[in-house]
């Protein structure tokens, strides 16, 4: 997408988004839960990002984070990518909140799909013709979640385009966040960002169902720890995003979440109080299809030019 592979004895980085990847799952698994209890879409959307705004802060107190030469820059690059993190994260919290984590997350993952689009628009890079061929896959994958989908199609339906969008949201988010961190330095773009971010998300309190001070307690717990889950794995993916320039592996490691999110309610999901077992093995067995095709069509996408250089090589 943007960069070649790392060799392999620098692998040890993807160990950061193998980490955000599971922490997610639980994450998402935690707000799911405090959906079912009461939260609120908006109330979960906001206490996210502000949670994730506090967690960045410290970061600005770090030289390692600053970049050698800290001159003036343009405050409309943070203002705007925290606009498309926000928007993002809204509909994601919609997708968890509408649908089931085995369906949402997975979807969410075609991430790095809408990032070879956005980059060919913004960044001018060409799109190879394995793109084009992943991008069928994940409508194939999709369709393979949507037949695993539980409860009426109108929920599946809104899961899945909420979802996709939140995935376009987030593709910008990391084109933008590649293109501007070196100037800026992490330690300043980051802890910015997500604080204009935060301040976006007051537009959401008249949105919160009930008092916006009140929540109930079965409600509070998962809401504040799956807040504290999602900011934490965002941390670890996105500060390793801007330090290290291997953002086709992080991505592919990271967009593993979808298969974990699958295997996650099937083994584990009731501990949250998760009830999508219950659609029965079957729907979960084709969710796992779905979600394996689309971290198969994320493969072909990041690892497009090494597989037209190889297919040419053969020929």
């Amino acid at each position: 997408m943007f960069l070649a592979a790392a060799p392999v004895e620098s692998q040890l980085f993807l160990l950061f988004p193998l980490a955000s990847s599971l922490i997610y799952v639980a994450g998402a698994l935690s707000l799911k839960r405090a959906s079912q209890a009461g939260a609120g879409i908006w109330r979960t959307a906001f206490v996210s990002n502000v949670t994730t705004a506090v967690l960045f802060s410290p970061m600005a107190l770090f030289p390692i984070f600053m970049p050698s030469t800290a001159g003036p820059m343009p405050l409309w690059q943070p203002a705007l990518i925290a606009l498309a993190f926000v928007v993002g994260q809204a509909c994601t919290m919609y997708a968890l909140n509408k649908g089931d984590v085995s369906i949402a997350t997975p979807v969410v993952g075609t991430k790095v799909i809408f990032v070879a689009f956005f980059a060919t628009l913004i960044l001018g890079n060409r799109l190879a013709w394995p793109v084009w061929m992943s991008a069928a896959m994940s409508a194939l994958g999709i369709g393979v979640l949507n037949r695993g989908g539980s409860g009426g199609k109108k929920n599946v339906g809104r899961t899945v385009v909420s979802s996709l969008a939140a995935a376009a949201c987030y593709a910008i988010f990391d084109v933008m966040v590649r293109r501007w961190s070196p100037a800026w330095g992490s330690g300043r773009l980051l802890p910015l960002m997500f604080g204009i971010g935060a301040v976006y998300s007051l537009a959401m309190v008249p949105f919160f169902d009930g008092p916006s001070l009140r929540i109930s307690r079965e409600a509070a717990v998962p809401l504040l720890v799956g807040s504290a889950l999602i900011a934490l794995q965002s941390m670890l993916l996105i500060t390793t995003i801007t330090m290290v320039d291997r953002v086709t592996e992080i991505n592919v490691v990271y967009n593993s979440r979808g298969l974990w999110s699958v295997v996650a309610v099937w083994l584990v999901g009731h501990w949250w109080g998760n009830t999508e077992m219950s659609a029965g093995g079957s729907k979960l067995a084709w969710r796992l299809c779905g979600a394996g095709l689309l971290l198969l069509a994320i493969l072909m996408s990041v690892y497009s030019a090494h597989i037209e250089r190889w297919l040419g090589g053969v020929a």
